[in-house]
């Protein structure tokens, strides 16, 4: 039976997957951790701890102690976040995964999930049908860094034989948590005005196009990865991941179908510029067909969906906060 950790449980990624893993491997078996210790609330279902990942010997104990298999190494700074404290940034989305990739040299963890991002791709690759081996010149802290943990994971892999596994997200849409700091998450946000009434102000311009993907598919997809037999797993670094793509004008479109008087008001900052430095679409073939990935959502169907489900889940989000 295979016991599982999940760091940075939560954040907007960790919210769904842990409940996800609790369905799957037994609540029983699911360890959520944050640093946060009000996140405790969330997390009523299935184990909970209070967690520095930057305390790697608490890391250790908690591993051992509950003799985890499985390790979800979700805890990050965020593209946006990462820009107004990059040394931070850097300290704990690198510290933490080396930290991790130590442990399991020596504790023999089965396998262990850390999730990249499109953010290690530049303004010099190309932005669409951005492919596996692209050029990556990440111009932020969080692209750097994701960049920087990629090789790392590989080389842990190639010389160590350790098990670790990673996705490129595109920008994450959900409802079941509230925004995190990343340049996406206006995605997220832009539901919650829809339905509270209110204009939005979108911090990109309209026609900026970015790779997106519906969470239920990002969850898919992980777990999908994960359950993979290890020789179908060709790419050790990180694998590129897709599903749809759309501009803040298109899924302003998609809500106001169902919402006539939404209104939206654009007020570009310091996030357009990441954003253009990022691809517009993502080619996954490799995923497709190592692993068999396929995604289910599309724009149209992620807007009723989220549109559906929010209003009820908007009381939980506020005590959560």
């Amino acid at each position: 039976m295979d016991k599982i950790l999940v760091t940075g449980a939560g954040g907007q990624l960790g919210t769904e997957l842990t409940q996800a893993l609790a369905d799957k491997h037994g609540a029983e078996n699911v360890w959520a951790t944050d640093i946060n210790p009000e996140m405790r609330e969330k997390f009523e279902y299935c184990h909970f701890r209070t967690l520095d990942v930057l305390d790697g010997e608490a890391v250790r104990k908690l591993i051992e102690n509950e003799a985890i298999t499985q390790v979800y190494h979700l805890a990050a700074v965020l593209s946006a976040s990462g820009e107004n404290n990059p040394l931070f940034a850097w300290r704990l989305n690198m510290e933490s995964l080396l930290s991790l990739l130590e442990l399991a040299k020596s504790i023999k963890l089965d396998r262990i999930f850390w999730p990249s991002s499109i953010a290690v791709f530049g303004p010099n690759a190309p932005k669409t049908h951005t492919s596996q081996f692209a050029v990556k010149e990440p111009t932020t802290v969080y692209g750097i860094s994701k960049l920087a943990g990629e090789r790392w994971c590989e080389y842990y892999h190639k010389k160590h034989r350790v098990d670790v596994r990673s996705l490129r997200y595109p920008g994450l849409v959900g409802y079941k948590s509230l925004p995190g700091g990343g340049t996406t998450d206006y995605a997220v946000d832009i539901y919650h005005k829809a339905i509270n009434n209110q204009n939005f102000g979108c911090f990109l311009k309209p026609d900026t196009r970015l790779p997106m993907m519906y969470m239920p598919d990002a969850i898919k997809a992980t777990l999908r990865l994960m359950d993979s037999p290890s020789e179908n797993i060709k790419i050790r670094s990180s694998y590129n991941l897709a599903a749809i793509s759309f501009t803040p004008e298109e899924i302003y479109e998609s809500i106001k179908a169902h919402l006539p008087d939404f209104s939206i008001e654009y007020k570009p900052d310091y996030r357009q510029q990441i954003a253009e430095g990022w691809p517009q679409c993502i080619d996954d073939s490799a995923a497709r067909k190592d692993w068999g990935w396929h995604h289910d959502y599309d724009l149209e169907d992620m807007t009723q969906d989220i549109l559906a489900n929010l209003p009820e889940y908007i009381p939980y989000l506020h005590k959560q906060q």
